[in-house]
């Protein structure tokens, strides 16, 4: 792949991270209702329990990580555990909003592919 088409995924995914990161934080911006009862009370669950709020501080330091350049592979691994869990929430609760957790998805396995040469030794049989 191109180093300016990486760098461009890296500061797109990095900047769409930390802006939703921080909107869990500072609510700047009205999240799309739930489409489901179900999907309601499962966030209203995660948001009271401050759940939300620690994969805010999750998003926002991947975020940085890729802006910044530093450590960006490990938060990409960490991040993963977010992705995949925006994935299922958005496909079994709330399918009318799917695209948000096949984007974030998608672009996260990416960004683990870009990276795949720092984890190479970690996967090391």
């Amino acid at each position: 792949m191109n180093a300016k088409v990486i760098l461009g995924i890296k500061i797109v995914f990095g900047l769409a991270i930390l802006f939703f990161g921080c909107n869990k934080l500072f609510y700047f911006m009205d999240p799309p209702a739930p489409s489901t009862k179900i999907a309601s009370s499962f966030l209203r669950a995660l948001v009271s329990s401050k759940t939300m709020m620690l994969v805010a501080i999750v998003e926002i330091c991947a975020g940085i990580a890729l802006l910044a350049n530093r450590f960006a592979p490990l938060m990409m691994v960490i991040l993963m555990s977010v992705s995949v869990n925006a994935f299922l929430y958005h496909i079994k609760l709330d399918s009318k909003h799917w695209y948000i957790g096949v984007g974030f998805l998608a672009l996260n396995i990416l960004m683990l592919y870009i990276y795949k040469d720092k984890y190479k030794e970690l996967l090391k049989a």
